[in-house]
């Protein structure tokens, strides 16, 4: 039987140790990450073997030679371009034509028990069998679902922690039938998770999943390189460690040279001909290359020396890395996390802090501090977005020059020449921030169109009518006056998606950002009509018959609503009182006890104005909250779900789009009218993406967003106020009226604290919970998991995507069977977390 080694991949995560080298040549434990590999093969039996290489192949092709050294026998297969995980494979189908294969990475590192794998493939008859391994965080790979007997049931490739439905992913160890090459064309770039096996799954074939229970660890980040290499050392994977263990977990190299009065504590590892001089102490998961020197004073405490590294007297390295070739002079310090490239200069006393990144053949000057990267490369930090984008303290986290570098970067994934729509609210803060975006955008051939002080509605309609390829809009983060958050939006005016955030966040880090020469400084203009326009627009969108003579009132909570407002009520004839009809630069946002406060003063004008309603803008002009006639303050929940009733009353057709937290009472509302519902991920943006179908009537988030599909495809509080006053004005039912009779819904939610490391764990004993529960639950995977019982009541659990808490919610036919079911699931999940 053969084996096939992938080991064209470029580790581009991995830079800048990958900068000049493939990442299979990635040394751990001094030895490359693929000869580990290589000598695992050859313990199963697996000596003919196939080297599938792309990136720099003839580095790997001049490492391993024909493969004698190890007593293999190696044949390598060239890909000219990139051809996916299947392509590689197909590209060596020659040599595999004759028997079952199996295929490894030849950039993981792990001990997992090939001969066994093989022998349950076998056993199985399978097609297919690949390898699984459950691990703590499993947003980096494809996750699986076996069933008892081993067969694959569902596979999703890299998700979002909305989509983890379990922990358990594969690890790129394939034993496979060479009838599988068939299904693979030639010299296209095909995937197998995602490509093959989906196909193979949906026509019956037999794919299992064999559960290893070895070592396996992706060697995908800087943290995960340094985690392998203290994986070796602790011997919680077999390798084989070169040099004889001098004493408990310290090995040295036979001919290495270990001054008597040196420090070692294990577990760590000289290399061969390496020399540690008196009065150098070498700590725990040190790893030191071949011939590389350590002089006296030195320091070192995990971490991880490549070949001919010279560390000179008094330097300090900790939870670091340093490139082979690599000079480090008198005095130096390497903080946590840091990487330093190969052939590098670090200059006496010099300081490189924690996670800055030296590309290779770089010299930091003597003395100098290092806070940014030279040049370039990832920090590994989980997400510069949240769910409100970027978001911090006001020159604190959010200064003016980290505007210009998100600015700059965000210009750099565009083209030269494009244009980009900024706005702010009406604090001082954004303010001076918005001159710092604009200084940048303008410096990287960006056109700029400002819009000044504007509700973010109008910016989000501006950016899709300009033509722009996108917007920026700064404002205070509600609730909060000490914060601002950074809005970036696409060329619809939505929010930029997860790829186009992914892609920011990658050229933020690396500081990559570009420049315009002279004759390239981009122009700033001021569009002179751009409220009118909006208004203009939306009037034209939304139909407003019968609305003449109406009477509302209306909180503008100081925000950039008021310039827009007068604009719009003036063109339809509506009686209007308007309170808080003003800009406040100083109190831009409002606490939740001034919120309840202007809300409550709001309920009593509706009634005593005895107007047909009230409605409250936020700040941003993005979402409202609802007061009926009798001064009665509607929920958030009910108000979603009295607006769906106004708008599927007057339609009877179409769909809406609605959060899968949404009570399942809009369902009935829906049905009544015959309007079907579209159920979609929490996130802004899939709601967003949802309403661009041309059948789709209403959407809402629940939280006071709603989305006016004829007119935009994002969560607008000025049009969905006017698309109500126009639904009010027609019907014969007051608000109260319409809520009275919609049913009650009873929903109950709850949070339970959860490690970020367990909530892949959390998913799957969801899973296996609810099918060991002998109930007929219908499994939903939309976003998180929700489990329906054929009663109606529903659970989900769905882990928070930028905290470490699962959010829970249940609903039942009475509130005491919504306990009852939210308790139940709330205890599988502290379980599994260890709560």
């Amino acid at each position: 039987m053969k084996a096939v080694v992938m080991a064209g991949g470029e580790g581009t995560r991995l830079r800048p140790m990958t900068a000049n080298q493939p990442k299979p040549l990635l040394p751990v434990a001094n030895r490359p990450i693929m000869e580990h590999v290589l000598r695992l093969l050859r313990r199963h039996g697996l000596t003919e073997t196939v080297v599938t290489v792309q990136f720099l192949a003839a580095l790997v092709r001049n490492y391993f030679g024909d493969g004698d050294e190890l007593g293999m026998n190696l044949h390598y297969a060239t890909e000219d371009l990139p051809l996916g995980t299947a392509g590689s494979v197909k590209n060596a189908a020659d040599r595999l034509r004759d028997d079952r294969f199996l295929v490894i990475s030849g950039d993981a590192l792990t001990d997992i028990d090939l001969s066994d794998m093989i022998r349950f493939h076998r056993e199985n008859s399978a097609l297919v069998t690949i390898g699984l391994k459950r691990v703590p965080n499993p947003l980096e790979f494809g996750i699986i679902i076996v069933d008892e007997n081993g067969r694959i049931q569902r596979f999703l490739e890299k998700p979002t922690w909305g989509q983890v439905f379990s922990d358990t992913v594969n690890t790129g160890v394939y034993v496979m039938e060479p009838e599988v090459l068939d299904e693979v064309a030639d010299g296209e770039a095909v995937d197998w998770s995602a490509d093959v096996f989906p196909r193979l799954l949906d026509r019956g074939a037999p794919i299992f999943g064999y559960v290893a229970e070895g070592y396996w660890e992706d060697v995908g980040t800087h943290e995960s390189y340094l985690k392998a290499q203290a994986d070796a050392l602790s011997g919680r994977v077999h390798l084989d460690i070169g040099g004889f263990e001098r004493s408990p977990g310290v090995w040295v190299a036979e001919s290495a040279t270990v001054d008597p009065d040196a420090v070692l504590k294990g577990p760590l590892l000289v290399g061969e001909y390496a020399k540690i001089e008196a009065g150098a102490e070498l700590r725990e998961y040190t790893v030191v290359g071949n011939n590389a020197l350590v002089r006296e004073g030195a320091f070192l405490h995990r971490a991880v020396l490549h070949d001919n590294v010279y560390l000179g007297p008094g330097t300090h390295l900790r939870g670091c890395v340093i490139g082979k070739g690599t000079d480090l002079m008198t005095g130096a310090r390497v903080e946590e996390n840091a990487v330093i490239g190969d052939d590098c200069v670090i200059e006496a006393e010099a300081y490189v802090s924690s996670g800055v990144r030296v590309y290779p053949f770089k010299t930091i000057e003597a003395g100098a501090v290092v806070n940014t990267s030279v040049i370039w490369e990832s920090r590994g930090q989980r997400s510069l977005f949240g769910p409100r984008g970027v978001s911090g303290l006001v020159n604190v986290e959010i200064t003016p020059e980290l505007c210009v570098r998100l600015a700059s970067a965000y210009a750099t994934t565009l083209k030269k020449g494009e244009r980009v729509v900024t706005a702010r609210d009406s604090s001082l803060a954004a303010r001076a921030l918005k001159r710092a975006v604009i200084g940048a955008l303008t410096a990287s051939a960006i056109n700029v169109l400002d819009l000044e002080a504007a509700p973010l509605p109008v910016a989000r309609f501006h950016t899709s009518r300009e033509a722009a390829a996108g917007g920026i809009t700064l404002r205070t983060t509600p609730g909060d006056p000490q914060s601002v958050d950074i809005v970036f939006m696409d060329q619809r005016g939505a929010d930029l998606p997860p790829a186009a955030q992914r892609k920011l966040q990658r050229v933020f880090s690396r500081q990559e950002f570009r420049r315009a020469f002279p004759g390239e400084i981009a122009e700033l203009r001021y569009p002179a009509r751009a409220v009118e326009d909006y208004a203009y627009e939306l009037l034209a969108c939304v139909d407003m018959t019968g609305v003449r003579d109406m009477k509302v009132v209306v909180d503008c909570a100081g925000g950039t609503s008021t310039l827009v407002l007068p604009t719009l009520l003036g063109r339809i004839g509506v009686e209007v009182l308007t309170v808080n009809a003003r800009l406040d630069d100083a109190s831009p946002t409002e606490t939740l006890a001034e919120r309840r406060r202007d809300l409550q003063r709001l309920a009593e004008l509706v009634g005593s104005a005895r107007a047909a309603f009230g409605v409250r803008i936020d700040p941003m002009g993005e979402r409202i909250a609802l007061v009926d006639e009798l001064g009665q303050l509607i929920g958030e929940e009910r108000a979603l779900l009295v607006v769906l009733d106004l708008v599927a009353a007057e339609r009877r057709r179409g769909r809406v789009a609605l959060p899968v937290t949404t009570t399942r009472v809009a369902e009935q509302v829906c049905r009544f009218h015959g309007v079907q519902v579209e159920w979609t991920p929490t996130s802004t943006d899939a709601l967003t993406s949802a309403a661009v179908s041309e059948d789709l009537i209403f959407a809402g988030d629940g939280r006071g967003g709603f989305i006016v599909p004829e007119f935009s495809p994002a969560v607008d509080g000025l049009a969905a106020f006017m698309r109500l006053l126009g639904l009010v004005s027609r019907t014969r039912l007051s608000l109260s009226q319409i809520d009275a009779r919609i049913p009650e819904a009873r929903l109950l939610k709850r949070t339970v604290p959860t490690p970020w490391a367990a909530k892949g764990a959390v998913m799957r004993s969801v899973i296996e919970a609810a099918e060991a529960s002998g109930q007929d639950y219908r499994i939903d995977t939309t976003d998180g998991v929700r489990l329906a019982a054929p009663d109606g009541s529903w659970a989900l659990v769905l882990p928070a995507a930028t905290e470490p808490v699962t959010d829970l919610w249940a609903e039942a036919p009475d509130v005491d069977s919504a306990q009852a079911l939210l308790e139940r699931w709330a205890r599988i999940v502290e379980q599994a977390s260890g709560t």
